[in-house]
């Protein structure tokens, strides 16, 4: 007992060693990358290169610290407020690169679930047709001739999770005690999502009750199939469902050979994904191409149930007035609803929001349609929510993600394929949806058109009278401060900056001038005074050229 005790304290001091190591280095890798890109003043190009040399790096750290730092950088890929947009691009590309287990222990691990309900499996192929962090994948023949796979969870995964999980909420204590990398976030709340998220994942339970609700929705649907849970064969640590038998989707020359409609399959996986963000409001957060194949009568199968989204009653009863905005083009309109939803704080700056939005309807409803609109939007989302102090819910990232995913699946299977063209005539529909007529819409339209109306009336009296207070002296201007504000700010701080310049010239002079006097023990005191201004001037160029990336985005 005691032996046992101590293995597990040494694992743990390991594991804690190897953890913060990569934390470390991590760091160090970043301070030096700040350093260069302020001592050579590098393109915007080249920072780039770097930044993403920089991800890779860290991509493959996470491979090498194992299944809860894979899963750990999974989530942090759908976080853009936390990190920059090409980190995220390179996170994204995660993929669980683990050893297969032996099967003897696969087959221990089915026994100990299970019981005696393993005497109803006749056959368990020893091969597995996947492997992942958290699991691998077996197919079986049950005793009545069913065929199912086995999804089965690696052995002692919940305890190395537990340890990993204790010591990122350390990490994530350090970070938050740190001004500049907490300003504006929460790390030890987001380190409590992702153990929360993380455990439950651990749960093949919870894994079991999404694929049961996921079939549910698509029960009827004849262009799309979902496996089937069994129940009885399924525990915390075991999934099994029933086989469905496909081709990869990625597997393009095969589907051709079986004279498989590329483009409709394309059609069949957007139209699914409309309804399952607004008819059911619970979506597939994962649609990469390892997770969707095609049965042989061309339907869409769905695999892989372990990341699922929500989406809340308000937003899924918004979204008919939300389409009804975007399609006039009324940005915002469309704004205000989404602050009403929850989608965005009512207590920030929305000019830059705005302006977004007015950019994404532009794009996305004026043709020709760019093939891959849903990639570029959200690309602009992440830098906008990256750069500016407010946060996105995570849902709505997660689905903006899955989007852009599956947009990506479409245009593998179509290169003509664009996602807004194919549900634009469904999205029509939703427009007189949510218990609304087409005469509720013609009515919607002459309200506006009759407060338009009201308004223009009321004009010259209300010029009348703003004439005649100017004149009198008494109309009053309130200036709302948003982006003027920040317009003063980076107009005082380049102010300081010059006069910081003006001082340390003034001083470096002061310096030689007192060495060429033979006075050299006097000549360093103006270089010391000199110090603390050089290191505030470095500070006022980094928020300059900070201020600078947002404005770009916002030209």
């Amino acid at each position: 007992m005691i032996n046992h005790k101590f293995k597990n304290r040494i694992q743990k001091i390991k594991r804690g060693f190897k953890i913060w190591k990569t934390l470390i280095l991590l760091l160090i890798k970043l301070w030096l990358d700040n350093l260069r890109f302020k001592i050579f003043q590098p393109s915007s190009d080249q920072k780039n290169k770097v930044q993403i040399e920089r991800a890779r790096w860290f991509t493959n750290q996470l491979i090498k610290l194992g299944s809860a730092f894979i899963k750990i950088g999974q989530l942090l890929s759908a976080r853009p407020d936390l990190i920059p947009n090409t980190w995220i691009q390179e996170l994204s590309k995660l993929q669980d690169q683990v050893p297969q287990i032996s099967y003897s222990k696969i087959e221990e691990i089915i026994k100990q679930e299970l019981g005696h309900k393993f005497l109803e499996i006749n056959q368990i192929n020893p091969l597995p047709i996947g492997s992942a962090s958290l699991a691998q994948v077996h197919k079986a023949t049950l005793g009545n001739g069913k065929k199912v796979v086995f999804k089965v969870q690696r052995p002692n995964l919940k305890n190395l999770f537990i340890i990993d999980l204790k010591i990122m909420q350390q990490i994530a204590s350090l970070l938050q005690k740190n001004k500049n990398w907490s300003r504006g976030r929460n790390w030890v709340e987001i380190a409590k999502e992702c153990r929360k998220v993380l455990m439950k994942e651990l749960d093949f339970k919870c894994e079991a009750q999404y694929a049961a609700r996921f079939r549910q929705q698509f029960i009827d649907d004849e262009n799309v199939e979902v496996p089937e849970v069994i129940w009885d064969l399924s525990s915390e640590k075991v999934l099994c469902l029933s086989y469905l038998e496909g081709t990869k989707i990625s597997d393009i020359e095969k589907l051709k050979s079986k004279n498989i409609d590329l483009p409709k399959i394309a059609e069949i996986g957007a139209i699914s994904y409309l309804k399952q963000l607004v008819n059911f409001g619970f979506f597939h957060a994962d649609p990469h191409p390892g997770n969707l194949a095609v049965s042989n009568s061309g339907k869409l199968i769905f695999y892989d149930f372990g990341m699922m989204g929500n989406i809340s009653n308000n937003l899924q009863l918004s979204l008919g007035t939300m389409v009804q905005y975007a399609a006039l083009r009324d940005a915002s309109s469309l704004v205000t609803q989404l602050q009403q939803a929850g989608l965005i704080s009512k207590d920030i700056d929305v000019g830059p929001v705005r302006r977004l939005v007015r950019l994404m309807l532009k794009e996305a409803l004026t043709p020709p349609f760019s093939p891959n609109i849903i990639e570029k939007l959200s690309g602009d989302l992440y830098e906008l929510v990256y750069e500016t102090p407010f946060q996105l819910p995570v849902d709505l990232i997660f689905v903006m993600r899955a989007l852009s995913t599956f947009e990506g699946v479409g245009r593998m299977l179509d290169p003509r394929f664009n996602l807004v063209s194919i549900t634009k005539p469904y999205l029509i529909d939703l427009m007189t949806s949510k218990n609304q007529t087409p005469n509720d819409l013609i009515n919607q339209f002459g309200k506006q058109v009759g407060e338009l109306g009201s308004k223009a009336v009321g004009i010259p009296k209300r010029i009348d009278e703003s004439l005649e207070r100017l004149e009198q002296g008494d109309l009053q201007l309130q200036i709302r401060m948003g982006e003027s504000d920040r317009q003063f700010k980076r107009m005082f701080t380049a102010q300081k900056s010059l006069g910081h310049s003006i001082l340390i010239g003034s001083l470096t002079i002061s310096s030689a001038l007192l060495v060429t006097n033979n006075q050299n023990n006097f000549a360093i005191l103006p270089l010391i005074f000199a110090t603390p201004i050089s290191i505030d001037w470095i500070k006022c160029q980094l928020r300059m050229r900070k201020g600078s990336r947002l404005e770009k985005l916002k030209q």
